[in-house]
């Protein structure tokens, strides 16, 4: 069973890090993934905004997803690089949305782009890119 069904059958439950975050699959499909979140106190830092490492992490798993929907059976993907922008903060309670996209897919190298933005879409948290190798 690939990645892909196992979230379509599992949703949560396919991926270890999304249960330990609370991160929940919308959507995905065509090169592209949609991730939620709702912030807790324990991702938040000393003063109260959540954390920027896990803004990284939930947009590379969005990244990540939205690269599985290109991907053969049996191929894997590794981040190789990754440049985050961190544009707002939100607070325990928020929910979050990481939107991503494949830029351009190469034989061995695919190049993405994504952000972290507020539940209804209209405050951007967050911009990323980044590039993965396939294996």
């Amino acid at each position: 069973m690939s990645y892909l069904d196992d979230i379509k059958n599992s949703g949560q439950k396919a991926n270890p890090f999304f249960c330990l975050m609370g991160i929940q699959p919308k959507t995905y499909g065509e090169g592209r993934a949609c991730l939620e979140m709702t912030v807790r106190p324990d991702m938040t830092n000393g003063e109260g905004w959540l954390q920027g490492g896990m803004y990284t992490s939930l947009v590379d798993e969005a990244m990540a997803l939205a690269i599985y929907t290109l991907l053969d059976d049996g191929q894997m993907i590794a981040t190789i690089s990754s440049t985050t922008t961190f544009l707002r903060g939100v607070r325990a309670g928020e929910i979050v949305l990481a939107e991503a996209w494949v830029v351009r897919k190469g034989r061995q190298i695919i190049f993405t782009e994504g952000r972290v933005c507020s539940a209804d879409g209209k405050n951007e948290l967050a911009r990323c890119s980044a590039s993965f190798i396939v294996r």
